[in-house]
């Protein structure tokens, strides 16, 4: 499976945070790519979007990839409201976007 497809609107993504040596991890639901960046929202994470605030780095799992990137959280603006859009019918606190930094193939131990 390539990681567009592991990515791809609607698959569920693990997204592992940290702050303070401890760490924490949730279940999203991807809804997109925006140029080389991953979209995902904050509909009711409490621990995530507050180590996200004082620790930028994080670390996304999709089936056999690992992905080590940093976000940019918006309450407003262009990419809260495509958030928004994606998320139909759901009260959107925050849109992440996270920027690549490095994706390892774990099926085959190496960056891909």
């Amino acid at each position: 499976m390539s990681r567009q497809e592991v990515f791809k609107e609607g698959s569920k993504v693990i997204l592992a945070t940290a702050n303070n040596n401890q760490p924490n991890a949730n279940i999203v639901i991807s809804l997109w790519f925006i140029g080389e960046k991953l979209l995902v929202t904050n509909v009711q994470m409490t621990t995530t979007i507050t180590n996200l605030q004082s620790n930028k780095n994080i670390c996304v799992i999709g089936w056999y990839y690992r992905l080590k990137w940093t976000v940019e959280i918006f309450d407003s603006g262009e990419i809260f409201q495509i958030a928004q859009e994606k998320n139909k019918g759901f009260t959107i606190k925050h849109a992440i976007l996270i920027t690549i930094n490095e994706i390892w193939d774990l099926d085959k131990l190496k960056i891909g």
